[in-house]
């Protein structure tokens, strides 16, 4: 459902009426969850939104989002968890296992197929055509995936294990998915051994032979299966050899560190704040909003496969961070306005910092995601270019040239330089001077100076005649081929919106044009401003999506695109809008 691109409706914060009204249709739609388990899935106090959106075919869909994260989602008056709610309570939903393999098929839009199904030795979970289900992968009990059960278990083996097993509604790494903080799954341990070793156990229970075949057969039917045949794969490789991804569940926390995940948070929290200090932070910057140094800076230095989460740190909060490196002597906070704190000072001749070494690898900030594997984002190479108008033809008609050719500044120079001394237009007295024939008056004069202009500097015949030209430009990403449009490249525009409920909001749009995915960009300063962020379709633009982003977020925008995606400052515009230092958002 969510494998392709939504567009959303509206984005509002939730009412007490409606947040109590939730909670109840979760009691009823999830008995096995408590009321406290409820109460912190639908939490009283904190941020929590309603998104209505219309997904790719057409379907109305309404999401509620808790944290920043899309925690729930209602589909024709039923609800359905998604990924992230599962990987907090992996029992909510009767689960079924399968290979890595499967992953990108589901991703991609597939449903899954029974012959990919892993049978356990205690068999699979009981369930009746219609329930709801969540899918997980071999070795992890984290659900990537929910779907609705085409047929009951007990229909499922008489089949054999052929045909329909689910309806796949969402998958981690679809767009609902990318909506939230893009979280991989955490590790959790299976209930039993996977089947995969089970020939290796003394006294194991064996699976059934009779489905031994089919458990090492992955078998798709993707949405865009022209054909309609059944996709079959064999995992006859090891699953670290059949996929060029990582397991999901091995990215965050680090599974090598035998510390608790609290401790690996404190240490990661720690590195960064020190790296950004060394590397990033410059006198000049101070005073340095607290946010923007948490998401500009310390996010920037996080290690690759890592994600800082304060929350889950010992300190939780931002501010009690800060607070106990003010204690160290390392920093220094002041509430330069009410509500906003800001760094004034770094000792940077403090130990911890001349003393840290900046770890291997390097920072992944300026890396973004293409398919499966990340590639670092390069800034396209943009040439200004011009094209010929219908009242300039006869001038460029010697060389070669008709109406809608496209030519490079020094070639317009060139060809102007070429027709002033083939038709000796070069002053004889005045080598610095042009006369001006029948053709260039046309080209180049306004009416009013045709009679009183004769002659002009070389400087100003050139400018004049570029001028005239029609604009047009070259685009060229690395390691493609260029692309050639006429009119001119839109920047990159950066606006502020005061919305109904009087709060500002960043809107961002044009990123296409340069190469950048809004959604990963919306995922990006999600995560760094600790705000909310929508992706919608941009008004009056065919085909080109907007972010917006809750609070004045120019300072975290002009630093991820000048400094880490180092565009050129003139292809970006409203960076002016930053607030002052000091000054509330």
């Amino acid at each position: 459902m969510f494998a392709k691109a939504f567009r959303v409706k509206s984005n509002t914060a939730i009412k007490g009426s409606d947040r109590r009204k939730l909670r109840a249709d979760v009691t009823a739609a999830f008995p096995a969850l408590g009321t406290d388990q409820v109460s912190e899935l639908v939490p009283g106090k904190e941020e929590f939104n309603t998104v209505k959106l219309y997904a790719h075919r057409g379907d109305a869909v309404t999401v509620y989002v808790s944290g920043g994260n899309p925690i729930l989602f209602e589909l024709e008056k039923n609800l359905y968890p998604t990924v992230y709610t599962l990987w907090s309570y992996p029992d909510l939903l009767p689960t079924f296992t399968t290979w890595p393999l499967v992953l990108e098929k589901l991703v991609g839009g597939a449903d899954l197929m029974l012959p990919g199904l892993v049978v356990p030795p205690a068999g699979l979970p009981q369930v009746q055509r219609g329930d709801l289900c969540a899918i997980a992968l071999v070795g992890n009990r984290a659900p990537v995936a929910i779907g609705v059960a085409a047929m009951s278990t007990a229909e499922m083996l008489t089949s054999g294990l052929k045909g329909r097993g689910f309806s796949v509604l969402h998958t981690y790494q679809d767009h609902l998915w990318r909506s939230g903080d893009k979280s991989s799954p955490p590790s959790i341990a299976p209930l039993a051994l996977d089947p995969l070793d089970l020939s290796e156990e003394k006294g194991s229970v064996q699976a059934d032979p009779a489905l031994q075949g089919d458990m090492r057969r992955l078998t798709l039917e993707g949405e865009e299966e022209e054909s309609g045949e059944v996709q079959q794969m064999y995992g006859e490789k090891s699953l670290s050899e059949a996929s060029e991804d990582p397991s999901p569940g091995g990215l965050n926390p680090d599974p090598t560190d035998s510390r608790t995940l609290q401790e690996q948070m404190d240490a990661l929290l720690q590195r960064c704040f020190l790296q950004a200090l060394k590397c990033r932070v410059k006198k000049a910057d101070l005073p340095l909003l607290t946010s923007t140094f948490l998401g500009s800076h310390m996010f920037s230095c996080c290690p690759e496969g890592r994600q800082l989460d304060i929350k889950k740190s010992s300190y939780r909060k931002l501010s009690k961070f800060l607070q106990q490196m003010q204690q160290e002597h390392i920093i220094q906070v002041k509430e330069l306005s009410k509500g906003v704190e800001s760094i004034v000072a770094v000792d940077w001749k403090h130990p911890r910092i001349t003393s840290f070494v900046i770890p291997e690898p390097s920072p992944t900030s300026q890396t973004i995601q293409e398919g499966s594997r990340e590639q670092p984002y390069h800034p396209p190479d943009i040439k200004s270019l011009y094209c010929v108008p219908a009242s300039m033809t006869l001038l460029f008609q010697e060389s070669g040239h008709k109406k809608g050719s496209i030519l490079e500044g020094a070639e317009v120079r060139a060809i102007i330089i070429s027709y002033a001394k083939k038709n000796d237009l070069v002053d004889a007295d005045n080598k610095n001077l042009v006369k001006l024939d029948p053709i260039l008056c046309d080209c180049i004069l306004e009416k009013d100076e045709q009679h009183t202009v004769m002659k002009l500097p070389w400087d100003s015949l050139l400018t004049r005649c570029l001028e005239k030209l029609q604009p047009a430009y070259q685009v060229t990403f690395p390691g493609q081929e260029p692309i050639v449009k006429k009119g001119k490249i839109c920047p990159i525009d950066i606006t502020l919106a005061q919305r109904a409920s009087n709060k500002k909001v960043t809107v961002v749009r044009n990123l296409e044009a340069y190469g950048l995915d809004p959604c990963l960009v919306a995922a990006i300063l999600q995560q760094r401003c600790q705000a909310s962020t929508t992706v919608t379709p941009a008004p009056g633009a065919k085909d080109s999506l907007q972010v917006q982003i809750q609070g004045n977020q120019v300072h975290h925008l002009s630093w991820l695109l000048l400094e880490e995606y180092q565009l050129p400052r003139k292809y970006v515009q409203g960076l002016e809008k930053a607030p002052r230092p000091g000054k509330k958002k």
